[in-house]
């Protein structure tokens, strides 16, 4: 897969906490700056990774419940899953090597 794939309130247990591979869910809105910054920085994930990573996007706007859940308070932030658990957490805009760089212990092997 290479663009991120939308998931809501009412797909993300089936597609990022039972997912097979670590997965990197954006969570974003329609009207946050940062947000629209980063988002071509996690569609350029999204190829770069293809087949070690699945990235997700979540509008907090439209799916609040999951938002809660994770407790979400500012965003963008970037949660990385591996076998069902947050094992990373990134609030806010930044490079993509640094995306990468936080990402990438999570992703050897």
């Amino acid at each position: 897969m290479s663009k991120p794939m939308e998931v809501t309130d009412a797909t993300f247990e089936a597609e990022v906490l039972k997912a097979d591979l670590p997965v990197l869910v954006d969570f974003w809105a329609a009207w946050c700056g940062p947000c629209k910054m980063i988002a071509p920085v996690v569609e350029e994930l999204a190829r770069d990774y293809a087949g070690k990573l699945k990235v997700c996007k979540l509008n907090v706007d439209e799916n609040n419940q999951t938002a809660a859940q994770f407790g979400i308070m500012s965003i963008p932030t970037l949660m990385l899953f591996k076998d069902g658990q947050p094992v990373e957490r990134l609030i806010g805009y930044m490079p993509k090597a640094k995306l990468v760089e936080k990402l990438s212990p999570h992703l050897a092997g």
